[in-house]
């Protein structure tokens, strides 16, 4: 049968109906009142979920990696020393980013799956006090890891340096506070917790971060933030260029299905979402990867058994059952497979998945107790009832 297949990878996740029909529904013209209500609408969401009650939230056509880019051109100008604290692939992003501006790029290289320890942040920019801003990876999705935040924020902000976050793929899956941590800016996107359509970055900007866009030097157009504060102040507030007007509908309709519990019920079902895979992988006899795992709640990296690919598995899941795990990334590829459990994902897609996992394994001739991942899961299921 041709049905949809089952996505466990950690973004882009599962769309819900509801968010299909809107993006469906008929365009509100951009330049109008309709948009201006759909705009301040998503803005308040967005402030509601950043916890951040002072900052500008801007919200940008592109992916996060837009988001990214935009981060460096309005904050920082050529020449300017930035901290890039490396334990993964996508803080290595950050570090690509900024080489591309013509930043200098102080690097701390930890080991891929590290979780970072501050007070070695704290050492290095006790070394290089000419840092302007520290470029940080809340969620380290090729690792599963979730790195430190809080206590980061602080060392950079002892140090006097901005603290600028991805949150891409742990906004709105695990704790995040802009306002509490000292943030200066943070970068999410559509796709993942939120369980969206990809097309749509949002970045909360703080006051000091703020302040230096004002006078960064970096070349900037597109992702000029002084356009859009200019055109989110107007009567009804507009984005400077022609938005993904549908992909905006149906972020507005993901914010509303988010909200209709609260925020800090869906950090409780990404919670038990995660420690039921991370109890069914182990009751299989498997071992994960990465350090701290216990509060990623977005995605778990799992080692592939001894004598198969992990590409392999993921190749063989997907072609016999349909489900969709992500292979590993850089160094790590070949070694571990991955398992999204964030956004639109029930606790029967989690056990689907490791059923087909189970079943995947066993054809590969690793040997398997049929039934136990499963059982795993359904206990922490059951527990939380």
């Amino acid at each position: 049968m041709d049905r949809p297949e089952i996505i466990l990878a950690p973004g882009p996740t599962p769309i819900p109906p509801e968010v299909l029909l809107a993006q469906g529904s008929p365009l509100v013209y951009h330049r109008g009142p309709g948009f201006g209500a759909l705009m301040r609408d998503v803005t308040a969401r967005l402030r509601t979920l950043y916890r951040a009650e002072r900052a500008r939230i801007f919200i940008l056509t592109s992916s996060g990696t837009g988001g990214l880019e935009s981060a460096i051109q309005n904050c920082f100008s050529p020449g300017d020393e930035v901290l890039v604290p490396l334990a993964g692939f996508f803080s290595e992003r950050w570090a690509r980013l900024a080489d591309a501006f013509g930043l200098t790029v102080r690097r701390l290289e930890e080991e891929w799956g590290t979780r970072l320890d501050p007070a070695k942040v704290a050492d290095a920019l006790a070394g290089s006090p000419k840092v302007k801003g520290v470029l940080l990876t809340h969620s380290e999705t090729s690792t599963g890891v979730i790195q430190p935040i809080r206590e980061l924020a602080q060392v950079a902000a002892d140090a006097g340096a901005m603290v600028l976050v991805d949150v891409v793929s742990s906004l709105g899956a695990v704790p995040f506070a802009f306002d509490e941590w000292g943030v200066d800016v943070a970068i999410g996107g559509s796709q993942k917790a939120l369980s969206a359509s990809p097309g749509i970055a949002f970045v909360a900007v703080g006051d000091r971060a703020w302040q230096e866009a004002q006078q960064a030097q970096n070349p900037r157009f597109y992702f000029d933030w002084r356009e859009y504060e200019r055109f989110a102040e107007l009567p009804e507030p507009e984005n400077p260029w022609t938005p993904a007007i549908s992909v905006m509908q149906g972020l507005h309709a993901a914010l509303e299905l988010y909200f209709q519990d609260g925020v800090d019920a869906a950090l409780l079902r990404h919670q038990r979402l995660s420690r039921a895979v991370k109890d069914g992988v182990r009751a299989l006899g498997l071992d994960l990867f990465g350090e701290g795992l216990e509060d990623n709640w977005t995605v778990t990296a799992i080692r592939a058994p001894e004598g198969i690919s992990a590409d392999t598995i993921c190749d063989r899941i997907r072609s016999d059952f349909g489900c969709v795990l992500a292979p590993g990334q850089g160094p790590l590829k070949g070694r571990v497979f991955r398992i999204g459990h964030f956004g639109y994902v029930s606790e029967l897609d989690i056990i689907r998945g490791l059923a087909a996992l189970e079943m995947t394994l066993e054809r590969l001739d690793h040997p398997v107790k049929r039934g136990a991942a499963v059982a795993a899961a359904e206990q922490v299921f059951q527990e939380a009832r």
